[in-house]
């Protein structure tokens, strides 16, 4: 057992190994203590170097590989996602297309039928842009028997309803078919409008029918602007070009030359209702006022024949129970376009402008 001297045992090795690289050098004086020491320092310090090296490489490899794990399931999340929205346009597509399309069958006599739903502006679907062909093809097919209007509408445009009820006028003339109009819901207005164009109208006992006038509504700002301290600035060329703004106290003569306006626009209302109906037609002195009646008292009134639904018509009345909706619906990507285009492409002033227009000169 050799004694301790408080060394380890690799120093008694590392003393021997250096005595014998000397012992290897013949005619060189053998190295100091000071020297092995060094040396020894040295080695240590090689052997340190070296596992720390292999230490970093380790760890950069780890890096690395944890890098690219990372980067694969990054790319196969990314391509699911796309997959996935893909896959949701898809669907969309396909809906608003098996929506959109016509099922006009080959062969077979039916029974035609567009549908008047929502408010008939320029840019919604019960509009000339679309009710015009669906209208065209409707008459047009050597199938159809008669054309329905499945009207649910509370009113809009005066100037789409003219257009669309002369339209009617002229193919019915045209192609000798008889139309039928059914009032839903409501048939209102700019609907009623519409609707008086048909040979016959049939409505359920609750729905709301009439509301033969004409509005021009808005709002006024004055009050409000005196008392958050706002001046009006509105500078024009001809005296009634600021006609009725709403930032501006309200202009007696304005309101006279609107209120003629509305009532010749009235006045066609009335002729056309009058014409249209013909000798069934009750009138009473509120019957042009815009009130409206309930569908059973507007049959009782002459503004509707009789009750029925588009099922119970095309059924009794047409005599041919299949039914083939001819109504045009816009596309998906027409759809998007239109919705970008307002949320984009209108001002704050213009789209009030528009919705004023749009809203306010309307039948209800």
């Amino acid at each position: 057992m050799q004694p301790h001297d408080g060394s380890s045992p690799n120093t008694g090795t590392d003393e021997t190994q250096q005595r014998d690289i000397w012992a290897a050098r013949p005619g060189e004086p053998e190295a100091s203590d000071e020297v092995r020491a060094s040396e020894r320092k040295a080695a240590a310090k090689a052997r340190k170097g070296k596992e720390a090296g292999e230490w970093e490489r380790a760890t950069l490899e780890k890096l690395a590989f944890a890098s690219l794990r990372e980067q694969r399931r990054a790319r196969r999340w990314r391509i699911f996602f796309t997959l996935l929205v893909f896959g949701y346009i898809g669907f969309l597509t396909w809906t608003v297309l098996s929506s959109a399309a016509v099922s006009t069958p080959t062969s077979g006599p039916h029974t035609a039928v567009v549908r008047v739903h929502g408010t008939i502006a320029q840019d919604s679907e019960a509009s000339v842009r679309y009710l015009m062909r669906s209208l065209k093809e409707a008459f047009e097919s050597s199938q159809s028997t008669a054309v329905v209007l499945d009207i649910n509408s509370p009113g809009g445009s005066p100037v789409q309803a003219g257009i669309l009820h002369d339209e009617i006028l002229r193919l019915k003339a045209k192609h000798n078919k008889p139309v039928h109009a059914v009032i839903g819901d409501v048939g209102a207005s700019a609907a009623y409008y519409i609707a008086v164009a048909a040979d016959q109208i049939h409505v359920d006992k609750a729905s709301l029918v009439g509301s033969i006038g004409v509005l021009l509504n808005g709002f006024g700002f004055t009050g409000t602007m005196d008392k958050l301290g706002v001046e009006r600035r509105l500078i024009t060329a001809g005296e009634h070009k600021g006609f009725m703004d709403p930032f501006s106290p309200l202009d007696p003569s304005d309101v006279a030359h609107a209120q003629r306006m509305l009532r010749q626009i009235h006045d066609q209302f009335v002729a056309v209702v009058r014409e249209g109906r013909g000798d069934r037609l009750k009138e009473t002195p509120d019957m042009f006022s815009g009130l409206v009646w309930s569908g059973e008292e507007a049959v009782a009134l002459g503004l509707a024949d009789d009750l029925g639904s588009v099922q119970s018509v095309a059924r009794d009345v047409v005599g041919q129970e299949t039914v083939v909706d001819y109504t045009r619906r816009r596309g998906l990507a027409e759809q998007l376009s239109n919705r970008l285009g307002s949320a984009l492409g209108l001002g704050v002033g213009q789209g009030l402008l528009r919705q004023a227009y749009e809203d306010g000169m309307a039948w209800r």
